[in-house]
C-alpha cells in the first residue's frame, strides 16, 4: 500500500518524524524498483521479438530463425525456473510469438504461397494458444451477450474493415488471393480470413497476450505493446509503412478489445480487412468501384 501524502506545511512543522520519512522514500524505491524490474521481465523478450523481425525485414532470414530459436528455449526455460506466476503467465503468452513465426517461415518449404497456406500455419498455432488460454483462465466472453450485439458488431465490423482496408491499400498493392469473385471463391475467402487467420491472431494478440499485459502493465500499456508486437510482426512485408499502419490498427483493435471485452468484435473486423484487402479491392479497385 502506497503511504499517505503529507503536506509539506506537516513535514516543516515537525508532524512527520524522520524515521517515518525514511519509510516513506524506502517505499517509494521499493515500488519504483518493482516498476523497472516489470520492464525489464517484458521489454527483454519484446526487444529480443523486435530484433529478429528487423531481420526478416532486412532480409535475413537464416538469422532470424537462430534468434527465434534462441528466444524460444530461454523463453521455455524461464517458464521452469521463475517462481512469480505473473511471469510465467506473461512469457507463456510472448512464446506464441516465437513458434507463430518459426511455422509461418517453415510453409514456404512446403507449399506454393496461396490462400490454403494460411491454413497450415494458423490452424496449428491454435493448439498452444488453446492450450495456454485454458491453463491461464483467460475470460471468455458470453454466448448470449455476443448474440444480442451481433447486430451492431456485424455492420460495424464490416464498414470498419472496409475504412482500414481502404487505407491499408494505399501502403501495400495487393494481389487477389482468388482467381475471381464468384459465391465460392467469396465464401472460401470468407471463412479463411475469419475463422482462420482473424481468430488465431485476434486470439493471441488481443484475447492472450493484451489481457496478460493488462494484468502487468495496466490497459495502456498492454495496448501500446500488444500493438507494437502486432506491427513488428508484419514485418514480412517489407515496408516500414505496413508496420506502422499495422501498429496503428492493432492499437484501435487493443482499443476495442479493451472496451468491450469482445474478442468476437476484433475478429471480425480483423476478418473484413483482409476479406477487402485481398479479395474485393484488388478486383474493384478503391471504394469498390464506386468512387
Amino acid at each position: 500500500m502506497a503511504p499517505p501524502e503529507y503536506p509539506p506545511s506537516e513535514l516543516e512543522a515537525g508532524k512527520i518524524s524522520l524515521p517515518e520519512l525514511g519509510k516513506m522514500l524506502e517505499i517509494k524505491t521499493e515500488e519504483k524498483n518493482v516498476f523497472l524490474k516489470k520492464i525489464f521481465s517484458v521489454g527483454a523478450p519484446i526487444i529480443a521479438i523486435a530484433f529478429a523481425e528487423l531481420l526478416i525485414f532486412s532480409g535475413r532470414i537464416k538469422e532470424a530463425a537462430m534468434t527465434y530459436t534462441l528466444l524460444l528455449i530461454i523463453l521455455s526455460l524461464s517458464i521452469i525456473v521463475s517462481k512469480k506466476l505473473e511471469i510465467r503467465k506473461i512469457y507463456q503468452a510472448l512464446i506464441l510469438l516465437p513458434i507463430l513465426r518459426m511455422v509461418n517461415l517453415s510453409m514456404p518449404i512446403f507449399f506454393e504461397s496461396s490462400l490454403y497456406t494460411f491454413v497450415f500455419i494458423y490452424v496449428p498455432m491454435t493448439i498452444p494458444a488453446t492450450i495456454i488460454s485454458v491453463h491461464q483462465k483467460i475470460p471468455r466472453e458470453s454466448k448470449g451477450d455476443l448474440l444480442k450485439k451481433m447486430k451492431i458488431y456485424l455492420p460495424f465490423s464490416i464498414l470498419t474493415g472496409l475504412i482500414f482496408a481502404e487505407l491499408e491499400n494505399l501502403f501495400i498493392q495487393t494481389s487477389p488471393l482468388i482467381p475471381d469473385l464468384s459465391l465460392f471463391n467469396l465464401l472460401r475467402l470468407t471463412i479463411i480470413m475469419i475463422f482462420v487467420i482473424g481468430l488465431t491472431e485476434e486470439f493471441i494478440f488481443r484475447g492472450i497476450i493484451q489481457t496478460r499485459l493488462e494484468e502487468f502493465l495496466g490497459p495502456a500499456g498492454s495496448i501500446l505493446l500488444a500493438s507494437l508486437l502486432f506491427g513488428l510482426m508484419h514485418s514480412s512485408y517489407g515496408t516500414p509503412y505496413e508496420m506502422a499502419y499495422t501498429f496503428l490498427a492493432g492499437g484501435v483493435l487493443g482499443y476495442f478489445f479493451y472496451r468491450t471485452k469482445s474478442l468476437a468484435l476484433v475478429v471480425m473486423i480483423h476478418g473484413f480487412i483482409n476479406i477487402f484487402l485481398f479479395g474485393l479491392i484488388p478486383y474493384l479497385g478503391p471504394g469498390l468501384g464506386l468512387i
